[in-house]
């Protein structure tokens, strides 16, 4: 995925279309010179509806789609003939996006299933004909209802990547290395940090025909949940994995304070992330001998963790089986 192409924020303003006006038409026929109300309804206003495609996986066919309008419903005619619908617009939007207030930023609904659809702007309803407002009183009424308005409003679109591990490590960890290993993925890749500006995705093959899902999420600092580095921006996208995994490189000065830094910015972003399964990959392992490992092992964190080499692939296949395993449980 081109670095360009990737959009996971968007700001639209939606308009929905107005219901049409109910006919107060009198039926006219030969010889039936007063043959009482046949005004028909007024068609519903279009809807702004948004739908889930799996195929796309960013916001960039909305980005420069700034305004959306649906079509009005017409008005109703004679014979209770009811005006026609609005047209509505259908909005394709990738699995894991969310649509929110833009004043109040509450969230107003996600998008989690493929073709599924939710109303972003519901159209008006259509007026009553004067047929509806016969009584036994008042035999010929001459009066309609009034179509319903429209909605409109500004809404932002935002993409939470939906993934089955999401990796999570301070720039230049070896995040993008290890997804270009166990996927075809081909993340820009060089030695230094914030190479990784955008999320990527890759599949990752398992035994038996299996496969996951990983994310290399753009790198994390301390100070990331206050919009620090690349902060808020990508930390959303860690919400939506159903599991992380803690990449620390084996030349860290201190591998369990790195991890417990990771945690925190986790923690102060969102708390529920802690509630899912963490392993801990330490990379760049081909530089460590057993007794070097030993000594690393007696002060890493209480979770899974597995000694990794990417560029020499050691213990991927063990990260793997435990990985696996976290999703499975």
């Amino acid at each position: 995925m081109a670095q360009s192409n990737f959009v996971d924020y968007v700001k639209v303003f939606v308009r929905s279309g107005n219901g049409g006006p109910g006919s107060s038409h009198m039926r006219r026929e030969k010889f039936i010179a007063k043959g009482g109300p046949d005004g028909g309804d007024g068609g519903r206003g279009g809807h702004v509806i948004l739908r889930g495609n799996e195929q796309l996986w960013t916001l960039l066919h909305l980005k420069f789609r700034k305004h959306v309008f649906a079509g009005h419903g017409l008005s109703g005619g004679g014979s209770l003939s009811t005006g026609a619908y609005g047209d509505d617009i259908v909005l394709e939007v990738p699995l894991g996006t969310i649509a929110k207030d833009p004043d109040t930023f509450e969230e107003l609904f996600e998008i989690t299933e493929h073709g599924q659809e939710v109303f972003l702007m519901k159209g008006g309803k259509g007026g009553l004909g004067n047929d509806h407002f016969k009584t036994a009183t008042n035999q010929a009424p001459r009066y309609a209802q009034p179509g319903e308005d429209g909605l409109e409003g500004w809404r932002i679109l935002e993409l939470k990547l939906l993934a089955d591990v999401g990796l999570v490590g301070f720039p230049n960890a070896g995040k993008s290395t290890l997804l270009s290993v166990v996927s075809a993925a081909k993340p820009k890749i060089a030695d230094y940090a914030f190479t990784t500006l955008v999320p990527n995705l890759g599949i990752v093959s398992y035994r038996d025909n299996k496969s996951f899902v990983m994310a290399d999420i753009p790198g994390i600092i301390e100070g990331a949940h206050e919009g620090k580095g690349l902060g808020l921006r990508f930390l959303r996208h860690i919400e939506r994995n159903s599991m992380l995994l803690f990449l620390v490189p084996a030349d860290s000065d201190d591998i369990h304070k790195e991890y417990n830094v990771l945690v925190n910015e986790l923690k102060l972003y969102n708390p529920e992330l802690l509630d899912k399964e963490r392993i801990l990959a330490i990379s760049k392992s081909d530089m460590l001998d057993d007794e070097l490992k030993d000594e690393i092992k007696k002060d890493l964190p209480t979770i899974p963790y597995v000694f990794i080499s990417s560029v020499a692939q050691q213990g991927l296949n063990e990260l793997k089986d435990e990985i696996w395993k976290a999703l499975n449980q």
